[in-house]
């Protein structure tokens, strides 16, 4: 089966206009062909119930990010373990590491898979129009990251002033964006944090994406309450969509 024919089996699986869905959809459908893999696998109607899929991207050059969709019982609420555990398997290789990105729900079948050295839980913000206000500020400027996306940026030089060529001190990029929802990231240096300039980079970042008639996201780690305050100051709102990051390596089955 052609990636393009994988692609429309699995569609019924996600909702393109759906927050939850959004980084799913973009991997399954937007990501270019030659850096993804989809493996799908048929219920016993011969009906697509669960996907993985495998992303080449620039968060890691050596494990793939791992999107997935996983089959459910009969009744459309359970997850069906035994279907799960082969999907997995029928699409990873034994011993292969994978960063993977996942419903918070799918942790016990992970955890009963892959040796886990590493996970965060994540909270999903959703930017809400109305509360979101532009900030003008002149330090901001515009470039390009890595992945050819937008990012904004403040330099500062080694005497602390504003310099176009200074080292950037604080940013806001995108890490994927679909035709309806982008997700956009921010750094701040520790030393100029609490002044207003990871605020300024995202709200910049935020004018753009909704410019582009796309809805930002921003995903953050449910314990990093400093970003989240910062999410929260631009006018984006918590959604009721919790997932886990888990960096690991599938076991070899005895």
């Amino acid at each position: 089966m052609t990636l393009a024919r994988e692609r429309r089996a699995i569609r019924q699986l996600l909702n393109e206009y759906s927050p939850a869905d959004a980084q799913a959809v973009y991997y399954a459908f937007h990501h270019p062909d030659e850096k993804t893999t989809l493996v799908p696998i048929q219920d016993d109607e011969k009906i697509v119930s669960g996907y993985v899929c495998l992303s080449r991207t620039g968060i890691d050059l050596f494990r793939p990010l791992i999107t997935l969709r996983l089959p459910l019982r009969s009744g459309g609420v359970d997850l069906d373990l035994s279907a799960g555990a082969e999907l997995i398997r029928l699409a990873i290789p034994p011993g292969m590491g994978a960063i993977i990105s996942a419903p918070a729900h799918y942790l016990p079948l992970l955890g009963g898979l892959f040796d886990i050295n590493s996970i965060q839980h994540m909270d999903l913000f959703v930017l809400d129009k109305n509360l979101y206000q532009p900030i003008i500020n002149v330090l901001v400027s515009k470039t390009d990251s890595y992945n050819g996306l937008p990012r904004y940026v403040i330099r500062q030089s080694s005497d602390g002033q504003h310099s176009s060529r200074g080292e950037i001190v604080a940013s806001a990029g995108l890490n994927w964006r679909s035709d309806r929802f982008a997700e956009m990231y921010v750094h701040t240096k520790s030393s100029y944090r609490r002044k207003g300039m990871g605020r300024s980079v995202v709200a910049a970042l935020v004018q753009s994406v909704l410019e582009q008639g796309q809805i930002p996201l921003y995903v953050v780690g449910e314990d990093n309450a400093p970003s989240k305050q910062l999410a929260e100051s631009i006018g984006f709102v918590k959604s009721d969509v919790n997932e886990i990051l888990i960096e690991g390596v599938l076991r070899v089955r005895h």
